[in-house]
C-alpha cells in the first residue's frame, strides 16, 4: 500500500488518477467529520459541500503541494478554515423555534415536558456553545459527540495532544461557567 506522501507525488507529478481516488478515499470521511465538528450537527449538508470544496481545493493545488507539512495535516488545514468560512455565511440561517411552542405539540414518545426539557437543555448547550472558541467547539465535538480520542483531534487540528487536552479542559471549564450563568448549576 502506497503511503499518502507517494500518492501525492503519483499525482502531483504524474497526474495518476488513481492516485488522487486513492486520496479522496483515504480522507474524504475524517474531512466531513472534521466540517461537521466545526459547523455543528444541524449543518450536515453544509459539512458535505465543504468536503466538496476541499477535495477541489486539493485537486488544484497538488502539484504545488512542498511536503513541508504531512498530506493528513494540510488536508485538515483546508478543512478547519474552509468550514470557518461557511459557518460565518450560515451562522444566521439556523431556524429558531421557541421550547415553549414545542410544549403545544403532541409527542409519541414519553411526557411531553420531559422531551421540551431535554430540547430546552439541548438549546441552551448550543447557544453556550458559540460563544466558545472555535478551536474548543471542534475539540468538543469531535471527542463527545464524535468519538475521536486525544491523538485523532491532535492530528485533525494541527496541534500536539497535550493543546488537545489543555482545549478540552479550557472548554469544559468556560462551558461550566456559562451554563451556570443559565441557571443549570447540575452541568
Amino acid at each position: 500500500m502506497l503511503t499518502d506522501e507517494e500518492l501525492v507525488v503519483r499525482y502531483g507529478k504524474h497526474r495518476e488518477e488513481k492516485a488522487f481516488t486513492e486520496l479522496i478515499r483515504r480522507y474524504r470521511e475524517p474531512v466531513f467529520k472534521l466540517a461537521v465538528s466545526i459547523l455543528g450537527p444541524n449543518f450536515i449538508g453544509e459539512a458535505e459541500e465543504v468536503a466538496q470544496e476541499v477535495f477541489l481545493r486539493v485537486h488544484h493545488s497538488l502539484s504545488g503541494f512542498r511536503q513541508e507539512a504531512k498530506f493528513g495535516t494540510w488536508i485538515y488545514r483546508i478543512t478547519f478554515n474552509q468550514a470557518l468560512n461557511v459557518k460565518a455565511r450560515v451562522r444566521y440561517r439556523v431556524p429558531h423555534l421557541p421550547y415553549q411552542a414545542l410544549a403545544e405539540m403532541s409527542s409519541p414518545e414519553g411526557n411531553p415536558d420531559d422531551t421540551v426539557g431535554d430540547l430546552e437543555r439541548e438549546m441552551v448547550l448550543s447557544d453556550c456553545m458559540v460563544h466558545l472558541p472555535e478551536v474548543y467547539q471542534s475539540a468538543l465535538r469531535l471527542y463527545y459527540w464524535m468519538d475521536y480520542s486525544v491523538a485523532e483531534i491532535s492530528t485533525f487540528l494541527g496541534v500536539p495532544s497535550n493543546t488537545v487536552k489543555s482545549y478540552l479542559h479550557r472548554a469544559r471549564l468556560t462551558l461550566r461557567g456559562l451554563l451556570e450563568q443559565k441557571g443549570y448549576t447540575d452541568a
